[in-house]
């Protein structure tokens, strides 16, 4: 494994050494270097050097540009402006980092030098009830942050924390003492999530309906809380199957969004109730928290109520029950101290800020979070409907997950089976690649907007052909290797001697900034960075193809072979890149 330094490091470093020799005075300067559409590079960095050591601008442009040799990295470099560079660089230097990526697994992708381990806290259903569009974006997000952060080194623990706790269960574990059959399952053979899922709403619908009606059933599921809470044996079995259930359901839904969830990674509500009693004195015993009015509280100068009193963050209510708050303190608690984390990142709706914003602050208090080791909320907007507004059905209910990706799906098999004559494919391979195309379809569409924004569900445009979906960039890396197959005995191979065209030269500098996105994507926990980058990468591809023949009419021997080298480090790229985002490449669409 050899990590390859990208073409913009190699001028960054030529021009750093240059403004050093030129001003050696002012020390390391960093020469500000960015792509540009006036050469391939520019860089920026003079104007506030020369500001700095009062010097001319242009004039110092002029002498670094003397400093910096040309003919092997850079063709040609030319000051413009009041003392910007524009830096072209020569063809061979392309080809030949290309090549040296081409000859690595991780397509020259370097690790991060100092690698930290992440918790990443992600896909939170709750147990005993139905997942909904609203559960798609924690896990979405998530699942690629993972991946992302893993391919750049980064040793990641996966956290899923269920709602698995608090008052309902009373209610749930006295009904089902009361009607023990009510769980069971009517056949050995392994149960469906449907099944399993089904029996859970029963269940809830009509321990609700009692709950609400019968008075006397309401003060049994009251105490049962208490022995819940006591951890007296039988009711812990009885919760424990409701657990139970839920994962068969949850995985069952998982397992439709082509996402790997282990069961050791589930650590739910209760399991840091061990903690919860040590947190809160913890937190009483060095002031960070305080009683008011039988509550232990933490305030906050910046955050009030309407009527301009603090709003604080309650750690454990007058009655003695403990609040979410307790929970996530114990959690960072156990993630920081016994997993060793050195960031903690939590995907949930922005619509929880404040909470996080004050567990974060309460945490940093009692010296659970610090300088080494911090805790970021990755906060995602709502999901829309086509209108615009909050996704429903018709009859105004939430939408369950499972009908959506069974629609996607759906819709996305319609799509391939339009093509599939025509490519080859079996009926088998038709189920198979719908599958890839409406769950990546709907992935990509979550995780190609900036995860703060809402956005709108719209499975027509997802599914579509045309435009920035996961589709057309599927559509693309089959294409390419349809041509690879087409090619016959002829193998792709880099031929630095060549001299390149525009299209071939776009293509190969966007292939060699690989890299250097995925570690901005990871540094910003960022994943529509790589769906931004993907789907130019298949656009510049697509103006390759267009411009430069690859199997017919036919090119000389060394143009095809380079132009075929080309096309295969695309689909590796694209493919690496789409499997980081969760989202497969089937070979032929």
């Amino acid at each position: 494994m050899a990590s390859v330094p990208s073409l913009a490091s190699s001028v960054e470093q030529r021009v750093a050494d240059a403004l050093t020799s030129a001003l050696p005075e002012a020390g390391a300067a960093d020469p500000l270097l960015r792509r540009s559409d006036r050469a391939d590079f520019q860089a920026n960095g003079i104007l506030a050097l020369a500001k700095k050591a009062k010097a001319n601008p242009r004039e110092l442009a002029t002498t670094v540009v003397e400093a910096i040799p040309t003919g092997d990295l850079i063709r040609e470099i030319e000051v413009s402006g009041p003392g910007f560079l524009n830096i072209t660089v020569t063809d061979r230097a392309i080809v030949e980092t290309l090549a040296a990526r081409a000859l690595d697994d991780r397509l020259g992708v370097p690790l991060a030098e100092n690698p930290g381990t992440t918790v990443i806290d992600y896909a939170q259903p709750n147990v005993a009830k139905e997942m909904h569009v609203g559960h798609l974006r924690s896990a979405v997000i998530g699942a690629a942050m993972v991946e992302i952060l893993e391919f750049t080194g980064e040793k990641v623990v996966r956290r899923h924390h269920i709602g698995d706790w608090g008052t309902q269960f009373g209610m749930l574990i006295q009904y089902l003492l009361e009607h023990p059959h009510e769980l069971d399952h009517k056949t050995d053979a392994e149960v469906s999530g449907e099944e399993a899922m089904s029996n859970l709403n029963r269940l809830y619908k009509a321990s609700r309906v009692l709950f609400d009606s019968d008075e006397e059933f309401k003060t049994r599921a009251r105490a049962r809380v208490v022995d819940l809470q006591a951890g007296e044996p039988q009711t812990l079995a009885l919760w424990q199957r409701f657990v139970d259930e839920s994962k068969i359901y949850f995985y069952s839904v998982f397992h439709k969004l082509d996402m790997d969830i282990q069961d050791p990674d589930v650590v739910g509500e209760s399991g840091y109730n061990d903690m919860l009693v040590e947190t809160c004195k913890l937190l009483e015993e060095s002031g960070v928290a305080v009683r008011s009015n039988g509550a232990l509280c933490v305030f906050f100068d910046d955050v009030k109520g309407p009527d301009g009193n603090p709003t604080p963050l309650i750690v454990q209510k007058s009655d003695g029950g403990f609040g979410y708050a307790a929970t996530d303190l114990s959690a960072i608690r156990d993630r920081v101290g016994s997993l060793k984390a050195s960031t903690l990142i939590y995907v949930v709706d922005a619509r929880q800020s404040l909470h996080f914003k004050m567990v974060f602050e309460t945490a940093r208090r009692a010296g659970w979070l610090n300088d080494e080791v911090k805790a970021v909320q990755l906060a995602f907007g709502t999901v829309l409907g086509k209108d615009g507004k909050p996704f429903k059905t018709r009859e105004g209910e939430t939408v369950r997950l499972v009908d959506l990706l069974d629609e996607a799906v759906e819709r996305a098999t319609a799509v391939v089976r339009e093509k599939a004559e025509k490519v080859g494919l079996t009926e088998e391979e038709i189920v198979e690649n719908g599958r890839y195309v409406g769950i990546g379809a709907v992935k990509y569409a979550d995780l190609s907007t900036s995860a703060a924004r809402d956005y709108k569900f719209d499975l027509d445009q997802m599914v579509s052909l045309n435009g920035d979906t996961s589709v057309y960039l599927q559509y693309a890396y089959a294409r390419i290797r349809s041509i690879l197959r087409k090619a016959g005995d002829r193998s792709p191979a880099a031929h630095p001697e060549l001299e390149l065209a525009p299209a071939e030269r776009a293509l190969g500098l966007h292939l060699d900034q690989f890299g250097e996105l995925l570690a901005e994507a990871a540094a910003d926990h960022a994943p529509h960075k790589v769906t931004a980058y993907l789907y130019q990468l298949s656009s510049l591809f697509t103006t390759f193809y267009t411009e430069c023949p690859v199997i017919k009419p036919e090119p000389e021997l060394v143009v095809g072979e380079n132009r075929l080298f080309l096309c295969d480090l695309t689909a590796r790229t694209l493919s690496t890149g789409m499997s980081l985002l969760g989202i497969r490449t089937p070979e032929k669409l």
